[in-house]
């Protein structure tokens, strides 16, 4: 079972760019997902997860919502 996940800070507005990225996810990827879950954090966290693995991380990658879609898949 593969399950995405991703953390935004509330605080920080990052609401519209996890839409945006869920979108970009659901998108190219729907059909190979079992579940997709948003999760609302602070901190300024913004961090991409597939199976607790984390595969983007803003505190360590530049935000691009392509190559998080990219390494969703190389993750699947």
């Amino acid at each position: 079972m593969t399950r995405v996940t991703l953390t935004y800070c509330v605080p920080c507005g990052f609401r519209e760019r996890a839409l945006d990225t869920q979108e970009a996810i659901l998108t190219s990827l729907e059909t190979e997902l079992d579940s997709f879950e948003l999760v609302m954090g602070d901190h300024g966290v913004f961090r991409v997860e597939v199976d607790d693995e984390i595969v983007f991380d803003k505190e360590v990658d530049d935000f691009d919502v392509d190559g998080i879609v990219r390494d969703v898949r190389n993750r699947l």
